[in-house]
């Protein structure tokens, strides 16, 4: 690209062009110049002229532009990837320097998933909110894991086995595998006594997971067995499996987090209780960076805080 050669510093940087960075970015991850406008607190008009001197300037073309979305062309997409590694130092250097206050501040970017996002992230962030009100909240509440090193999401709250281990990251809890059905069940559930006593129920299938129908269940250091179920039933979300056995469609594994209400009101039992299921873990993850904001700091904490807490409160 050539590069534009006025409204420069002693060292060569266009300074009005690193103001534009972010204006483009912003209309990158939001698809549309009004949802960028919204984001930034600034109007569409501004967007747009500014990304069109962007382009200008560099007599590049950035964005393809349609009636319903814009999209970034070839050049666009690898800008973009520079811009955001950019905006984060950019970001970081900023907050650092606020930091002195120790009081956070600003967009807090985070992705969970929908389940445990709903059950204990939702309440932590409207609990984060009341205690910083000069933080706002940006949430992504969805199973597909999003890219953290992309800059859309400062923290990503991830439930289960990482496997990504170049990316920064802290166990804040744990959770407990159940398996679950409805009390309606419960005659023929409390016939069981082995794991291998399963395949004549019905099973309800959770294909978000890497192995729906095959378990691993350990009932003392030495006494293991391993299930493969045939399932009756497939659903890909969390809350869904929940939903089907709570009306009867069988038994399933579920989260501590997703099922402990149903089970204190009596909504689900549990089944095989003296055989237990591997645990998982509950982390913080960051993109890699040498400093980590105020807010990213306190709203790590304070879940961790709220997680102990009901750790330690246990079974209502």
């Amino acid at each position: 690209m050539q590069k534009a050669n006025d409204g420069r510093d002693s060292g060569g940087v266009n300074l009005a062009n690193l103001k534009r960075l972010a204006y483009f970015a912003a209309v990158v991850e939001t698809g549309s110049f009004t949802a960028a406008a919204d984001r930034l607190g600034i109007t569409k008009a501004v967007v747009s002229q500014q990304v069109r001197r962007l382009e200008e300037d560099f007599r590049t073309a950035l964005l393809t532009r349609t009636t319903r979305k814009v999209h970034p062309t070839d050049a666009g997409r690898a800008f973009y990837q520079r811009c955001t590694l950019i905006l984060r130092e950019a970001g970081e250097a900023f907050d650092e320097l606020g930091d002195v206050s120790a009081e956070p501040s600003g967009m807090l970017r985070l992705t969970a998933p929908l389940d445990y996002g709903i059950s204990v992230v939702v309440p932590a962030i409207a609990d984060f909110m009341g205690r910083h009100p000069q933080c706002t909240v940006d949430a992504v509440l969805s199973d597909q894991s999003l890219d953290l090193t992309a800059g859309q999401v400062e923290l990503a709250i991830r439930v289960g086995w990482l496997t990504d281990s170049q990316l920064q990251a802290r166990q804040i809890g744990t959770f407990e595998q159940m398996l679950v059905a409805a009390p309606a069940w419960r005659t023929q559930t409390d016939r069981l006594t082995h794991p291998g006593e399963m395949g004549a129920l019905p099973f309800v299938a959770n294909t978000a997971l890497r192995e729906p129908a095959r378990w691993r269940f350990a009932k003392s250091s030495l006494e293991h067995s391993e299930v493969a179920l045939q399932p009756r039933l497939f659903l890909d979300a969390t809350l869904a499996v929940r939903e089907a056995v709570l009306q009867g469609g069988g038994l399933s594994v579920l989260p501590d987090y997703a099922v402990a209400d149903d089970i204190a009101a009596g909504r689900l039992i549990r089944v095989l209780s003296p055989w237990k299921l591997p645990s998982g873990g509950i982390h913080a993850v960051f993109p890699s960076a040498r400093f980590r904001p105020a807010k990213v700091r306190a709203f790590v904490d304070l879940l961790a805080q709220r997680i102990a807490r009901d750790a330690t409160a246990g079974p209502q």
